[in-house]
């Protein structure tokens, strides 16, 4: 498997895997797709990493400018994430997300914030105090700071995300 930087000619197969790998889920509103073709249209797409696999994207990982009211520095909002169904529960999922966390923080920004299930990122090494974000229960907006300040505040997302 490959974790590469998208190309123009993967938007499609993005959007595809996107639509499919979000589909099954009862918190899905079937925008998933739609919000990282929007996010790549209005340039708010910072990194887009995908995973393939014999030549086709079988992962797919968004990162995109956040802000966050009383923290300084670059943050970033993490996702939407999507693994091919079949290829879930293989580590595709972080695997594509540790590289983008890599690769942020070695581009010198301050962090990264998500709204999410807790039992899931926590494994990433984000955790859920100090930051609110609207319409999202406390508990579910998580952070990791790549300087070791902390993050306080409300986050705002890229307009395609907290759409």
């Amino acid at each position: 498997m490959l974790i590469r930087p998208e190309t123009p000619q993967d938007a499609e197969a993005i959007f595809e895997l996107t639509q499919a790998a979000f589909a099954p889920k009862g918190f899905s509103d079937g925008t998933e797709g739609a919000i990282i073709a929007a996010m790549r249209q209005s340039g708010d797409l910072t990194l887009s990493l995908v995973a393939e696999d014999e030549g086709e994207i079988i992962g797919h990982v968004a990162f995109s400018p956040a802000t966050i009211s009383d923290s300084a520095g670059d943050w970033y909002g993490l996702g939407p994430i999507s693994v091919r169904e079949d290829c879930q529960r293989q580590g595709i999922g972080r695997k594509l997300t540790n590289e983008g966390l890599t690769r942020l923080k070695a581009g010198g920004a301050a962090g990264c914030a998500l709204t999410g299930d807790p039992a899931i990122y926590t494994r990433f090494g984000f955790i859920s105090n100090g930051l609110r974000h609207a319409g999202t229960k406390d508990h579910c907006v998580l952070w990791q700071s790549f300087s070791g300040a902390p993050a306080r505040g409300t986050v705002t997302f890229a307009p395609a995300l907290d759409g």
